[in-house]
C-alpha cells in the first residue's frame, strides 16, 4: 500500500527536509511538492491524496484555510514554526502538529500515527533498523549537484560540517551536499555513528584508534570536541 502524499510549504529548505525524512518510508509516495496552498488545492482537485504535510503561515491562503475549504480533506500533518496555531490545527482533526525545525525522532512518532490510521502493517523504516545485518541495506539520499544521490551508510567514514554544507567521506569518494550536519545526524543509525565534534560525525566501526583528544580513521586524525568528550568515552568503552 502506497500512501499518496503531497508536501506544501513556501520554504524550499522545509520541503527538502521532509523529502529527506520520507525517503526512509517505502509506503509513502510523494506525488507533488507545492509552494503555496493554491497549488495544493489544484493538486487535490486533480487526484486523490491520502496525506498532506502542510505549512500553515503562507502567503495568500493559509494551510488552515485550505483544510476548511475541502469537502473531503486528506489526513494532514501540519508543519510550522509557530506554536500559536496548534489548537486551530487539532480542531481540524490533524494527525499531528510538528514544530520546525523538526527532529527526526519526532517525525517518526508522527509517521507511526499515520501508519496506525491507515493500518499499514508492513512498515519498513530503514533508518530505524539497528542490527549489523540490516545496516547493509540502510541508505540515505543526499542532494549533490541538483540531484539526489543514494548513499549506503555502511560506506560512510565520516561527515564534516562546512557551514551550510557537509562533506561526506565514503569508501571510494567524497560528496558535498548543501544541508546542516545536525539534520543528517538525525538520519544516521545511532548505534553506528557518533558526533565527536560540532563539525564531525564518524562511523564507529571505521575507527582505527583513539585517545582523549582525537580519533584515527582512514589515516586521518579527527578532533574530539570538549562538549562531546564524555559521550565519546562512554561509547568507545562499549564499542571497543
Amino acid at each position: 500500500m502506497k500512501l499518496k502524499t503531497i508536501l506544501v510549504d513556501d520554504e524550499p529548505h522545509a520541503i527538502e527536509v521532509l523529502l529527506q525524512y520520507l525517503q526512509n518510508f517505502s509506503e509513502i509516495e510523494v506525488v507533488a511538492k507545492c509552494e503555496n496552498a493554491i497549488q495544493a488545492f489544484q493538486t487535490l482537485q486533480q487526484q486523490k491524496i491520502d496525506l498532506i504535510f502542510l505549512d500553515i503561515k503562507m502567503p495568500g491562503l493559509t494551510g488552515t484555510d485550505l483544510m476548511r475549504s475541502l469537502k473531503n480533506p486528506p489526513k494532514v500533518i501540519f508543519t510550522t514554526a509557530y506554536q500559536d496555531y496548534a489548537v486551530e490545527g487539532f480542531d481540524l482533526d490533524a494527525v499531528d502538529y510538528l514544530l520546525k525545525p523538526i527532529p527526526f525522532d519526532r517525525f517518526l512518532r508522527a509517521m507511526d500515527k499515520v501508519f496506525t490510521l491507515f493500518e499499514v502493517s508492513s512498515r519498513q523504516v530503514s533508518i530505524a533498523e539497528k542490527s549489523p545485518v540490516s545496516n547493509k541495506d540502510v541508505f540515505l539520499y543526499l542532494k549533490v549537484d541538483r540531484k539526489m544521490v543514494k548513499v549506503n551508510v555502511n560506506d560512510i567514514y565520516w561527515i564534516e560540517s562546512l557551514r551550510d554544507y557537509i562533506k561526506v567521506v565514503l569508501k571510494d569518494k567524497v560528496l558535498i551536499s548543501k544541508q546542516k550536519i545536525s539534520m543528517l545526524e538525525e538520519l544516521l543509525p545511532e548505534d553506528d555513528f557518533i558526533r565527536i565534534h560540532r563539525s564531525f560525525i564518524v562511523s564507529i566501526p571505521k575507527i582505527e584508534g583513539y585517545h582523549s583528544h582525537a580519533v584515527d580513521i582512514a589515516g586521518k586524525e579527527l578532533p574530539i570536541g570538549r562538549n562531546y568528550k564524555s559521550d565519546c568515552q562512554r561509547r568507545f568503552k562499549i564499542a571497543y
